[in-house]
């Protein structure tokens, strides 16, 4: 795969809670030499970052209840309207794992939904978190999210211990099948990562790592 090509998979991501201004500059100036899809941030720095890159072809992503998804539906309803209301094309929230675990697939469900209704058709990806889940739980949780109209299931926050695997991946990309994208996120450094998530399924990766990834290629 061409490095143009492969890049275009990348959302860029800088969400350490230290970040400084010039740092995120850092990352977007990074995304638009490259040629990243995304720079994806906390929300605080989201209107400032879709300001930045308003005349590129590169968009604007933020997290939403992250990293617990603890937060109460009506918290990341609010949030997530900020968000676009702030310039982002984007949405990355993550899933209510304790309601999944429960078996409560109306909680679950119902959370996602407002997501996604808040973020009024701009693409919601939703954060299952595999390290923390069972295959099963897994294919429930992607089967709520399909039912609930979001348009992508990711696999980590990158926060909770565990990163994306190849064997989650492909489950999930056979689980949502054709009409749903899968996001790899977690642990992604090299080349060769980045490609067998490609391979198994993966239709974006999310990293921090895509720089050196890029480099690498070269």
């Amino acid at each position: 795969m061409k490095a143009e090509t492969l890049a275009r998979y990348f959302d860029h991501t800088i969400l350490n809670p230290a970040a400084k201004t010039e740092e995120v500059e850092q990352v977007c100036q990074e995304a638009l030499e490259h040629g990243f899809f995304s720079v994806c941030v906390n929300p605080v720095h989201v209107r400032w970052v879709s300001r930045y890159l308003a005349r590129s072809t590169v968009q604007t992503c933020s997290v939403i209840g992250f990293p617990l998804g603890a937060a109460t539906t009506e918290i990341k309803s609010a949030e997530t309207a900020k968000a676009i209301g702030d310039g982002a094309h984007e949405i990355d929230m993550v899933i209510n794992i304790g309601a999944l675990k429960d078996g409560d697939d109306v909680a679950v469900t119902a959370d996602i939904r407002a997501v996604v209704e808040a973020a009024k058709g701009n693409v919601v990806k939703v954060i299952i978190e595999t390290c923390l889940l069972d295959d099963a739980e897994k294919v429930r949780a992607c089967e709520l999210s399909k039912q609930a109209g979001a348009h992508f299931v990711k696999t980590s926050t990158g926060f909770a211990g565990g990163g994306a695997t190849v064997e989650d991946v492909a489950l999930m990309k056979k689980t949502v099948g054709k009409g749903m994208n899968v996001k790899a996120s977690g642990g992604i450094k090299t080349p060769e990562d980045a490609l067998a998530m490609i391979e198994a399924g993966a239709d974006r990766i999310g990293a921090s790592a895509g720089v050196a990834i890029m480099k690498a290629l070269t």
